[in-house]
């Protein structure tokens, strides 16, 4: 039975055999406002032409009652013909009209329309999220991306409600009762999962954007308890720099008419590219202060959901098989926008430092895969819907770009958008065009670089004359034995000197392309050794470096006096990769942290490095050293922290990392002082986020419990402080907690982001012989979970609830165990899988420490 799936091979199937002229959507919304009613009514009318009159073929649905189904006037009965989410069409005719009439369900788990009631005033707030197959939870669809139509909405809900869409928002029709209906204008054409409803007591904000091409109408929506944090000036200003970046270089008028961002609840993504009705997870709207790094990656998403109005929505996929395309382009093209048109001009080093290192660790575990991965179903999109799709994608892209030049890859974009606008390419259209645009041959970078997996190694090697000139040198190349697959690399080297000030300076600079096993560079023979070697300067190519002996000595000594915030980025990685790769200690990696973090300029070096730094010291480190690196952790945490300046993002995030850190009684007493006033550090703002932070630390050391939570909770009752408070609550180290917060986690009648908090939250170092019965624990609902909970909330327990503090030989050698031997789905094995080469990843590091 094929389920909610959905094969390539019967989607081509149904593309070869239809045309869908239009679908009509009619949906009744005012049943959200009754806490009893769990459905809404769905009727969509379908027109849609057949090649081959008297063929079969089924249309897509997942509704709880489908309660009346005609086909061209022919009545079907629906407990023969809608079976295992299908609707079996038979005896087409040329030109069909497919109408049904069905109760689907509001969700909470951010799939298909969600549901949600603002505990702060307990207004109602839909919206949809239809990637990657979820419009048939609305309406009735042919869902694959190459069947694109238009659409036209009509909307019933409560009069005071707002509603948005797709379409332009029209004036509502009185229906009497306290009911309107949105009769919304018929869309541009479209693919199914990028279309939108949007329905509650939104608050809204207006503007208008005058363009290259004319005047595109902006609306910015939230919920009413979050319209004083909505930064509307602010949001306003990026949409409008964004739009004037890519209309400019695009030379493409933005397709779609007017454009909404709406910050919603609850949301499982970070934002989602429906056709100007942009849907963004309404986190993005902080009530308390935040560091630049927030502000930095909310522009990322902003520019990244704006590039998909071209690349995703205006030239869509054909098949699932290209989604990394879709994703990769958008990631790349947010980075160079915001580094461009926005205040974020050093937003590639925060890519070098956060978005590029997750690309990284995702291509170094076993579920690696390349990134136009063979997405045969649909099960294999959700699967591969990861890392990989985005980070190293858009990486891969930055070097394309280096390959073939800025300008020509440009001038094949906008041949790209005019040649297949509205239109369903494949990749190979997209790489034909830039061949010609750029004279390069692609079919052998794309072999390479795409259809392989896996990260190389960069290293230098080289010998020295007496002169401490090199007499030899070249880049050695290596690769997993898993993945062995030598690339291309367009490489710069940059040579740098301390200069009289102390400051680390570039002498010289070279690009070079490597290739093979090892690549001379003779260019360098008879060159002064530098102080520091720098692989990969410019952070033009995809690959771990390694720094030679002097140079690593040189960054320990002098790291934060680089000028430039871009190869302090490549050294911060470079030193991170030896780190986890075992051939760096982590307590040398904890010393080089504290001797640099506190000079360092780059906002996501600022807030991520801290975190991984934790990670080096519970995972890392030589368990007959720990305590002493945690202590060692704390104390500089601390000293860091009231040496920062006051008001500074270097203050708020050692402060965070040092409630994170704290285990002794005298930094415990530190965190209740924060919070009762006792203790003060000048400039930092204690609000409600802080004091949940601090909340959180004390209830893991045990210090605080469920009446101190309790006793927030009451001061905050929105749904972010019930979201924190059960996190809060997670964290103790008693078993009653574990127990209860393991069985809301696995309970599908908890809200996806509740979840999801308690899911980050439960299993903490240091809790140890209370999480002893959660190895078996997660391994039997890795049986079950995906069934029970959907994908997307499955995913999240399955990725981030492993009870990673239990790492050891012995739980490697279960795992293996259960790896060789189990039924449970093969997302769950992935995971598992990912879980153990990350143990052992920390038990060859650990070897290292021990050192």
């Amino acid at each position: 039975m094929p389920g909610t799936n959905l094969t390539r091979d019967e989607a081509a199937t149904r593309a070869a055999l239809l045309d869908v002229t239009s679908y009509t959507i009619d949906l009744d919304l005012t049943s959200a406002t009754r806490p009893d009613q769990g459905t809404f009514s769905s009727t969509t009318t379908l027109e849609f032409t057949c090649r081959e009159p008297g063929s079969s073929t089924f249309a897509d649905l997942v509704a709880p009652t489908v309660r009346e189904i005609t086909l061209n006037g022919r009545s079907l009965d629906p407990t023969t013909a809608y079976v295992d989410s299908r609707i079996a069409l038979d005896d087409l005719e040329a030109t069909n009209t497919l109408v049904v009439t069905a109760d689907c369900a509001y969700s909470n788990t951010g799939e298909g329309l969600h549901r949600f009631v603002d505990p702060a005033d307990d207004k109602v707030y839909l919206y949809s999220q239809f990637e990657v197959p979820d419009a048939r939870r609305v309406f009735t669809t042919f869902e694959q991306p190459d069947l694109k139509s238009v659409f036209t909405f009509n909307v019933t809900a409560p009069s005071h409600w707002v509603v948005v869409s797709n379409a332009e928002t029209p004036e509502p029709r009185e229906l009497g009762d306290g009911a309107s209906v949105w009769n919304f204008p018929t869309t541009k054409k479209m693919s199914t999962y990028i279309t939108a409803v949007v329905a509650g007591e939104y608050h809204g904000e207006f503007d208008t954007y005058e363009g290259k091409f004319g005047t595109i109408p902006l609306g910015h929506y939230c919920r009413q308890s979050l319209k004083e944090h909505m930064d509307t000036a602010e949001l306003v200003a990026l949409t409008k720099q964004s739009f004037a970046w890519f209309e400019e270089q695009f030379d493409y008028p933005y397709p779609f008419g007017k454009y909404d961002q709406l910050y919603v609840p609850e949301y499982n993504a970070g934002a989602m590219e429906n056709a100007g009705c942009v849907t963004l997870r309404d986190e993005y709207l902080p009530r308390s202060r935040q560091p630049r790094s927030f502000f930095e990656f909310r522009t990322s998403v902003i520019t990244h959901e704006m590039a998909h109005m071209w690349f995703g929505d205006l030239v869509t996929m054909k098949w699932w098989d290209d989604l990394w395309l879709n994703e990769s382009f958008a990631e790349w093209a947010c980075y160079w926008c915001e580094a461009n048109a926005t205040d974020f001009t050093d937003a590639w080093t925060g890519f070098a430092n956060a978005r590029k290192q997750t690309g990284y660790r995702a291509d170094q575990l076993p579920s690696t895969h390349p990134i136009a991965a063979d997405n045969v179903d649909l099960h294999a999109v959700e699967v591969n819907f990861d890392m990989i799709t985005y980070a190293k994608g858009a990486s891969v892209l930055k070097q394309l770009v280096a390959w073939v030049g800025l300008e020509p890859f440009l001038k094949g974009l906008r041949a790209y958008f005019k040649e297949w606008e509205y239109g369903n390419p494949e990749f190979k259209d997209l790489l034909a065009t830039l061949e010609k645009s750029s004279g390069r041959e692609l079919q052998g970078w794309a072999q390479e670089w795409l259809q392989t997996a896996g990260v190389n190694t960069l290293s230098p090697s080289f010998e020295l004359g007496e002169d401490g000139t090199y007499s030899s040198f070249a880049v050695a190349q290596t690769a997993s034995e898993e993945w062995p697959t030598l690339r291309r690399h367009r490489l710069g080297i940059g040579l740098y000197d301390v200069d009289a000030a102390g400051r680390l300076v570039r002498r010289d600079y070279l690009e070079v392309d490597v290739e093979g096993a090892s690549t001379d560079v003779p260019e360098l023979v008879g060159v002064q050794q530098p102080a520091l070697l720098l692989l990969n300067d410019e952070d033009h190519a995809y690959a771990k470096i390694r720094l030679d002996e002097r140079s690593l000595a040189t960054a320990i000594s002098a790291l934060s006096t680089f000028d430039d915030s871009l190869p302090r980025a490549l050294v911060w990685g470079a030193t991170w990769d030896m780190t986890r790769d075992g051939e760096m200690r982590a307590r040398d990696w904890v010393d080089l942290v504290l001797a640099n973090i506190g000079e360092e300029s780059d906002a996501w070096a600022v807030t991520r490095i801290p975190s991984s730094t934790a990670l080096a010291v519970h995972s890392y480190s030589d368990p007959a050293h720990r305590a002493e690196l945690r202590t060692t952790w704390e104390r500089g945490l601390r000293e860091l922290l009231l040496a920062a300046e006051a008001g500074s993002d270097h203050q708020l995030t050692f402060a965070r990392s040092y409630a994170a850190a704290a285990h002794s009684d005298a930094a415990l007493d530190d965190l209740i002082g924060l919070l009762d006033g006792s203790f003060t550090v000048e400039g930092l703002a204690v609000d409600q986020d802080m004091r949940w932070v601090l909340i959180t630390a004390l209830a893991k050391s045990g210090r605080f419990g469920d009446a101190e939570i309790d006793a927030e909770l009451e001061v905050d009752k929105t749904i972010s402080g019930k979201e924190q408070a059960a996190a809060a609550r997670v964290s103790q180290p008693t078993a009653e907690a574990k127990e209860a917060g393991w069985n809301a986690i696995l309970d599908p009648a908890t809200p996806n982001e509740t979840s999801r908090e308690m899911v980050f939250s439960i299993f903490r170092f240091g809790q140890e012989d209370v999480l002893e019965p959660y190895l078996e624990k997660f391994l039997s609902a890795a049986d079950t979970v995906i069934d029970t909970l959907g994908f997307h909330k499955a995913s999240t327990v399955l990725e981030y609830g492993f009870p990673k503090p239990l790492g050891s030989q012995a739980t490697l050698e279960r795992l293996d165990a259960w790896l060789a031997d189990n039924s449970a789905p093969k997302g769950a094995q992935r995971y598992v899988g990912e879980a153990r080469s990350e143990i052992a990843r920390a038990l060859a590091a650990q070897a290292c420490d021990a050192r």
